[in-house]
């Protein structure tokens, strides 16, 4: 009998087998997994966005493990958290006050006790299709959910829940004549779990506008995209103005840390005991002393080498597959971005439904896979690169992608003929 539920702890490092065989990762370095069997992978699910400067950091490790010696628990204040709260502000903008936990789920879930607490208000709008945790009420209208996708005059919505489509500008000002109890609305810069949707021009500006308008604050999720375009928040570095922002991800270089930064007087009532925080992990040595070591490797990181990478990278899987008469886009940045199998990559949910093919993507993966390339296998799947993405890893991604495109290419044709 297995004792692991499910063979994971998480839902999300569910892969298929690959000739019998399932996926068991022992290490990692840089741009590559190892697996059980002494393989070789380059990787791009990358801590899932955690893991930016590559896996096994050298720095990073080092600091964790002065930490680490130092007492993991020490119970009280202790040397190494100021220090990370100050390191990490200085990257936030007037977003100057920290508290740190150790998930993103807890960070949003903090930051919406914020917002319901400084605006007197209780119910939280989120973006559909986004993930924002798996905290039960913000769990409504995850991607690939039946709420997800609503009609006008259907908005899934609870006493302290509701949703608001991506890149509907109409849908913003429908929201707050349905509701005026709204607190704040969580919006990631990019719809990330959708599979890499941009925003349109002048869409989070429109929603900050109208959310301002009516009283409620924006909490700008960027466990996802905080540090991935610049070493700062991506929603600021796009024309947003966020009350709040939560953090994760990319911050630790793959150990637990998430934070939410915000406004001083957002955050008073934690400040003066009002409003409950807590945590024994939330902000201890390892976490504090990984995020600070990251975020001085990310200062001195060369963010456009990076992101002209990935472009790169982005624009020869479309040609590799062209060239094999199978039609894919991407939507996303040269860091983290979507293979859709249409031609042109969608910028709503509903042309994410229709886009997405869970037959592409899991063949795609098993193919990639058995080639030496890690890729997750859903349809609304991210690709991410890191810094030990060097030339000499993106060439070798972009033969094995060519390679990949071959095989898919045999594989239809082999599939036309049986039938």
């Amino acid at each position: 009998m297995k004792n692991l539920v499910g063979d994971v702890s998480s839902a999300a490092r569910i892969l298929p087998d690959l000739n019998g065989e399932a996926l068991f990762v022992a290490r990692g370095k840089g741009a590559y997994l190892w697996d059980n069997q002494g393989r070789r992978y380059i990787d791009t699910a990358l801590g899932f966005g955690a893991v930016l400067l590559g896996h096994a950091h050298s720095a990073v490790g080092a600091s964790v493990i002065d930490a680490l010696h130092d007492a993991p628990a020490p119970s009280w204040a202790h040397v190494r958290e100021h220090a990370a709260a100050r390191e990490l502000a200085r990257h936030t903008g007037e977003l100057s006050k920290v508290i740190f936990n150790n998930s993103g789920s807890e960070a949003v879930h903090l930051a919406c006790r914020a917002a319901r607490a400084f605006t007197g208000r209780n119910r939280i709008a989120k973006i559909a299709a986004g993930f924002d945790g798996w905290f039960d009420e913000l769990t409504l209208g995850n991607v690939a959910s039946t709420g997800a996708d609503f009609e006008d005059g259907a908005r899934p919505s609870s006493d302290r829940m509701t949703l608001l489509r991506f890149n509907d500008f109409d849908d913003v000002e429908r929201l707050f004549s349905e509701h005026d109890d709204i607190a704040a609305i969580v919006m990631e810069p990019m719809l990330a779990n959708a599979g890499c949707l941009m925003a349109a021009p002048g869409y989070l500006e429109h929603v900050e506008t109208v959310a301002r308008k009516h009283g409620a604050l924006i909490i700008a999720d960027e466990v996802l995209m905080g540090f991935r375009l610049h070493a700062g928040l991506s929603s600021q570095r796009q024309g947003l103005r966020p009350d709040l922002a939560t953090v994760g991800k990319a911050i630790g270089s793959g150990v637990p840390v998430s934070a939410v930064v915000g406004r001083p007087e957002v955050l008073e009532a934690f400040e003066q005991g009002r409003v409950l925080r807590g945590g024994t992990f939330s902000g201890n040595p390892m976490a504090c002393a990984a995020l600070t070591s990251t975020l001085a490797a990310l200062d001195a990181a060369d963010y456009a080498a990076l992101t002209a990478a990935g472009d790169d990278l982005r624009a020869h899987i479309v040609r590799v597959f062209a060239g094999q008469g199978i039609v894919v886009s991407t939507s996303g940045y040269g860091t983290v971005f979507t293979i859709w199998p249409v031609a042109a990559a969608p910028t709503t949910y509903r042309e994410a439904l229709h886009a997405a093919s869970k037959t592409f993507s899991t063949e795609l993966h098993l193919v990639l896979r058995e080639l030496g390339v890690l890729v997750m296998p859903s349809p609304f799947g991210r690709l991410y690169v890191s810094f030990d993405h060097t030339a000499e890893v993106i060439d070798e991604m972009k033969a094995i992608f060519a390679a990949a495109a071959v095989r898919m290419k045999a594989a239809k044709h082999a599939e036309v003929a049986a039938v």
